[in-house]
């Protein structure tokens, strides 16, 4: 696929039409995000299911804290923490190839461009942190929790807007799409800078190593799986043992996967390679993550409290009120200290709408939320009972506004699909080409033609009929 083209300062348009070519990139990514979250949804309800149906929440208990794996090499975890950090590192991964794809091809190629999103991601952050402090702060709870409430579940919001059947525009969808890809990558520093307590510098110097050898096999060219698969796992045992966040080596090697097509490529290494891993994040392993995460008691008095205690308060006001006025304001702040327009077929509440819909936190804010409370397993629980309460209400507000503008999006969405002239490229992306108008004018000439052809034969039927009724009524009686 090719480069979209720089966008002209002058004329850009916040949340324009996309390029063609990036248009179907996002259209083919949010096809895959779609179905990965539909089954991340129905993950996250059988784990709540489970962990609140009596006759076996005790047996979801003792499955997700069951030990396996080699304690010699610092590996006996509970199949809880082989999600957390080792399926995770695979959703990472992904991550990682999106990050580059965008830093190298997409909206974030284009610092003009890139500004919207990440100012947008940043503030989407900042303010949901602010709340959750200023919450606690005044509540007398714990600041641990701050970073809960920043993450976006990018997978989780498209999955509403599939259940929901809401057609957005693609530059809404690629606005949510960039925009969590760019809270992705700060939620990764996140987890790197403020949860690493004690680090094991042998190990870290052994999987820095693991990264080179990595980036020098990619570069050289060497191909073939049974070389790059057992690195990464030796890499990522070695990232875990050091102390970082395992999947901290998951976003590494994403990130040192070219992305460009050389000459002759169908797809560049990096689009190869996600399109063969990507199936595996979303269909496996952030579902199975959800499966044994997301299982927490949700009884009256479990529900209650979320309202009543100040950290979890402040995750689900972080979720609700942070997201929506963080991204919705620092996009606002784009258009006021920018030369760039809001595109004229949107209106600024489509932009609070998907600005809420970015309060959907499930995946990552329930991974910080583990590692923000690790030593409290009671209020870790309380703590993802807020996270998905947040994000029902979110996804809630969400649904109904865009629910209020689904006619004005479906008929955009149309107009971005039309393709009278049939040549596999929608008319909108050619209305500047002469040739598009040359064949626009042959096709209305040969329906013109064909019409005049149906009216000639009409009024020919017409007469003949007017004549045999003529006849009939000369006839004597």
């Amino acid at each position: 696929m090719a480069a979209p083209s720089p966008t002209d300062h002058k004329s850009r348009k916040l949340l324009g039409r996309l390029s063609l070519p990036e248009s179907r990139y996002i259209a083919d990514a949010l096809r895959a995000e779609t179905v990965g979250g539909v089954l991340l949804l129905v993950a996250a309800v059988a784990a709540l299911l489970w962990a609140n149906i009596p006759a076996i929440a005790d047996s979801y208990a003792s499955v997700r804290s069951f030990h396996i794996g080699p304690a010699s090499l610092g590996l006996d975890l509970s199949l809880q923490h082989w999600a957390a950090d080792g399926l995770l590192a695979i959703f990472f991964f992904v991550a990682g190839i999106e990050l580059k794809r965008e830093l190298v091809a997409g909206d974030l190629r284009d610092p003009k461009a890139a500004a919207l999103p990440v100012i947008a991601a940043l503030c989407g952050m900042a303010v949901p942190a602010l709340v959750y402090t200023l919450v606690n702060a005044t509540g007398n709870g714990s600041m641990d929790g701050w970073a809960v409430p920043t993450a976006t579940d990018i997978a989780f919001a498209l999955a509403v807007l599939a259940v929901i059947g809401t057609s957005l525009p693609s530059a809404l969808r690629a606005f949510l799409l960039t925009l969590a890809v760019v809270d992705d990558l700060f939620a990764i520093m996140i987890i790197a800078v403020f949860f690493t307590s004690e680090i094991n510098f042998l190990a870290l110097g052994g999987a820095l190593v693991g990264l080179v050898l990595f980036w020098f096999l990619l570069r050289r060219g060497v191909r073939g799986w049974y070389v790059y698969v057992p690195l990464a796992l030796v890499i990522w045992g070695l990232m875990y043992n050091s102390g970082v966040h395992a999947t901290i080596a998951g976003v590494a090697m994403g990130l040192m996967l070219r992305c460009t097509r050389a000459e002759g490529e169908r797809t560049s290494p990096g689009e190869h390679i996600e399109h063969l891993v990507r199936p595996v994040s979303a269909g496996l392993a952030v579902p199975l993550f959800a499966l044994l995460s997301a299982g927490v008691s949700l009884s009256d008095e479990a529900i209650a409290q979320v309202f009543t205690r100040p950290e979890t308060l402040g995750v689900v006001l972080g979720l609700v009120v942070g997201k929506a006025a963080g991204i919705f304001g620092g996009t606002w702040l784009a258009a006021r200290f920018t030369r760039a327009e809001l595109n004229e077929d949107l209106a600024w509440p489509d932009v609070f709408a998907v600005a809420t819909l970015a309060g959907i936190g499930f995946t990552v804010s329930l991974l910080i939320g583990e590692l923000a409370f690790a030593g409290d397993e009671t209020l870790t629980d309380e703590i993802k009972a807020a996270v998905l309460i947040g994000s029902l209400i979110a996804a809630v507000i969400a649904c109904v506004l865009l629910k209020l503008r689904n006619r004005r999006y479906r008929t955009l969405t149309e107009a971005e699909e039309r393709d009278e002239d049939h040549d596999g490229i929608p008319d909108i992306y050619e209305e500047d080409k002469p040739e598009y108008h040359l064949r626009m004018a042959k096709i209305y000439e040969d329906r013109a033609a064909e019409h005049r052809r149906k009216a000639e034969k009409a009024a020919a039927a017409a007469l003949q009929t007017a004549a045999g009724s003529t006849t009939e009524a000369d006839r004597p009686a």
